[in-house]
């Protein structure tokens, strides 16, 4: 009789968010670059699903994901775009290296509270054309301003408000990686005590 593993598999969201050799950020990419189709990562089915597609002529700008085992104060993984040479297959992981955030919140369109989704910039370690970006100073200018206005008018399409707050470097955007951590934690944490308490 063939022995069975009953042991569950760490699903993507919940894999360690730094490489241990390296330190190296890992980000879950669920929509790359150029896509007019947008992927969620579903992790009770550990799988990917379509969430929305794009109108002729708008597309991702960059690859588009989220950094395992954090949270964000709307209950999904931190997201993030990463800058890389060209765009690789949806459900990859790469390591990265933070750059900076562009603090925003976004609301439905019929309610009055904001919530806070950030947006974290990271470069991908492999990347040849964007190996010297260490801030975001150092990208063109208005990159950020792009990158906020696609995503007002991806919202938009979503009848949701976007507006950005503020743009910051590295050491805001690691801050907000490492509070994100402890918050999946606690989640974690107090979901297992209830199901033993079940």
């Amino acid at each position: 009789m063939p022995h069975t593993n009953h042991s569950r598999h760490a699903v993507l969201s919940e894999i360690a968010p730094f490489d241990r050799e390296s330190g190296d950020l890992r980000i879950v990419v669920e929509t790359p670059k150029g896509s007019r189709n947008k992927y969620k990562y579903e992790p009770d089915g550990d799988c990917l699903e379509l969430a929305a597609a794009l109108p002729e002529g708008m597309n991702f700008p960059y690859d588009f994901g989220f950094i395992p085992s954090t949270l964000g104060e709307d209950g999904d993984p931190l997201d993030v775009l990463v800058l890389m040479d060209a765009p690789v297959v949806a459900g990859c992981v790469i390591r990265g290296r933070l750059i900076g955030v562009m603090k925003a919140r976004q609301r439905e369109k019929n309610e009055k509270k904001w919530i806070r989704n950030d947006r974290l910039i990271a470069v991908a370690c492999h990347s040849q054309t964007h190996q010297d970006e260490k801030t975001l100073k150092d990208l063109r200018p208005h990159l950020t301003d792009e990158i906020c206005a696609f995503f007002v008018d991806y919202n938009k399409l979503r009848n949701r408000d976007f507006e950005q707050l503020d743009v910051c470097g590295p050491k805001k955007a690691m801050k907000i990686v490492e509070d994100g951590m402890k918050l999946f934690k606690n989640r974690h944490r107090k979901n297992g005590a209830q199901r033993k308490a079940a």
